[in-house]
């Protein structure tokens, strides 16, 4: 039923021989003789213990072997490392003497950034000396600094497209620099600078103004289509205007919008007012106003009117459309009364116009 093993050994001085017989458990007596005959064991019993003793003894000759392939150094090779390059230095966590910094502006739809590092002047000569004249300069510290521009725009009169430059500027005297966008952002500072791959340049005079310890990229006059970047280090400032085509932008984004909500009043007269604050558009203004008082007429949309009417000098046009504009505005809105006044001093200067 369960069938046997008949397992012989020739030499009990044989070692595998040895272990076999520690293991299974064999009397010292039947160790000695010169030849051996294992009783019939179940397979049950000695196949599992003969299997596992062979996975041992095929373990431990494959390590005497590889401990005596690696003892012999003249057959094995060490294998070389995949980058034999050299790892980085450790560096500590100290603050930077040009820390960095970073401004946004968004100027109509476009968004402008400066990405750059901010030196100090601690009491150094600046113009001129640290920053020698007749020289390009990465203007600020470390690495390149950066401008992005989300959109197309205008610089100081030239188009230049949307997308990332590098900031350099070549002040020549005093009175005299000039402001470089490289299309090259990968550099350190001035390193492998190529006025081939230059954008534009632009020239541009520097103004004095109040001390700056460190230097500074900041914005002002920042309207719907244009806005100023300013540089200011030390009692330097150079400027560069911005410009944006927003209002074209801003037309297709309307345009888009409408053709998918022609019956709303809001939007209409949203874009009406859009196109009477910046006056642009008039006819476009007066279809879309038209439109919106047609589909409901509310103390807002007809203000609009009056509004368009009179920047196309229709004052008498527009005084009706003021008049109607406050009456519903009394009937309609709870909180009309905060707008009543600023609208009935422009009635008035429509009525001194008109008469």
């Amino acid at each position: 039923m369960f069938g046997t093993l008949t397992f012989v050994a020739s030499c009990p001085a044989n070692p595998v021989f040895g272990t076999i017989v520690s293991v299974l458990g064999v009397p010292n007596w039947c160790q000695r003789r010169s030849c051996l005959l294992l009783p019939m064991i179940s397979y049950r019993f000695f196949l599992p213990l003969a299997c596992r003793l062979g996975v041992v003894l095929a373990l431990s000759a494959g390590l005497s072997t590889a401990r005596a392939q690696t003892t012999d150094s003249t057959k094995v090779t060490a294998p070389l490392p995949a980058d034999n390059r050299k790892a980085p230095a450790p560096e500590l966590p100290l603050p930077q003497a040009s820390p960095r910094a970073m401004v946004l502006q968004t100027i109509g739809l476009t968004d402008v950034t400066v990405d750059y590092h901010t030196p100090s002047v601690r009491g150094r000569a600046i113009w001129g000396q640290l920053v020698p004249y007749g020289q390009i300069w990465r203007a600020g510290a470390n690495e390149n600094t950066i401008l992005t521009f989300s959109e197309p725009v205008i610089l100081n009169g030239q188009a230049v497209p949307a997308g990332k430059y590098s900031f350099y500027v070549l002040p020549k005297s005093d009175q005299d620099w000039e402001l470089i966008l490289n299309r090259v952002i990968n550099h350190w500072g001035t390193e492998g600078y190529d006025a081939r791959a230059d954008q534009i340049r632009l020239p541009a005079v520097p103004e004095s103004g109040p001390m700056h310890e460190n230097l500074v990229y900041w914005f002002s006059e920042i309207k719907p289509g244009n806005g100023r970047l300013n540089l200011s280090w030390e009692k330097r400032t150079v400027s560069l205007l911005i410009e944006t085509d927003v209002h074209a932008k801003a037309l297709a984004g309307i345009q888009q919008v409408l053709a998918a909500n022609p019956e709303n009043w809001q939007l209409l007269a949203q874009a009406a007012d859009y196109l009477v604050q910046n006056n642009i558009q008039a006819e476009l203004a007066l279809q879309y106003i038209n439109e919106s008082l047609r589909l409901k007429e509310a103390y807002t949309n007809t203000w609009i009117k009056a509004r368009l009417m009179a920047s196309k000098q229709d004052y008498g046009t527009a005084i009706v459309y003021g008049r109607r504009a406050l009456k519903l505005g009394e009937k309609e809105d709870p909180n009309f009364k905060q707008q009543q006044p600023n609208m009935r001093i422009t009635l008035t200067e429509w009525q001194s116009k008109a008469y």
